[in-house]
């Protein structure tokens, strides 16, 4: 018999990438700074941001996001203030288990 396909892997998170568009002044972005550090942290503590980190090669940051909808997260990000400047942009990545982890679950063909 046909083995049936693998069940799909839902969306559990969304990894966020956060750079600075291209030929932006970063003294621009600068100015902004502080009220983009109040809203983000905002968005921490009602629960929509998991984690936060810095990168480590460019001006940018990575958010793990609590959320299974990229539109609703890119619209989230976007009224951020440096987004409604036009200064960031973000790379949204559904994240979800870890799929070959499924394999431990699946019945040996030897046991069929």
């Amino acid at each position: 018999p046909a083995k049936p396909p693998a069940p799909p892997t839902p969306t559990t998170r969304i990894l966020a990438i956060g750079t600075l568009n291209p030929g932006v002044d970063p003294a621009a972005a600068l100015a902004i700074l502080p009220k983009e550090i109040r809203e983000t942290a905002k968005l921490y503590l009602d629960g929509k941001i998991d984690q936060w980190y810095s990168l480590q090669e460019k001006r940018g940051v990575v958010f793990i996001l609590n959320g299974t909808d990229v539109a609703a997260a890119h619209e989230m990000l976007e009224k951020l203030p440096l987004g409604q400047a036009h200064l960031m942009s973000f790379e949204l990545i559904p994240l979800g288990p870890l799929n070959p982890l499924r394999q431990l679950l699946a019945t040996p063909a030897s046991a069929q």
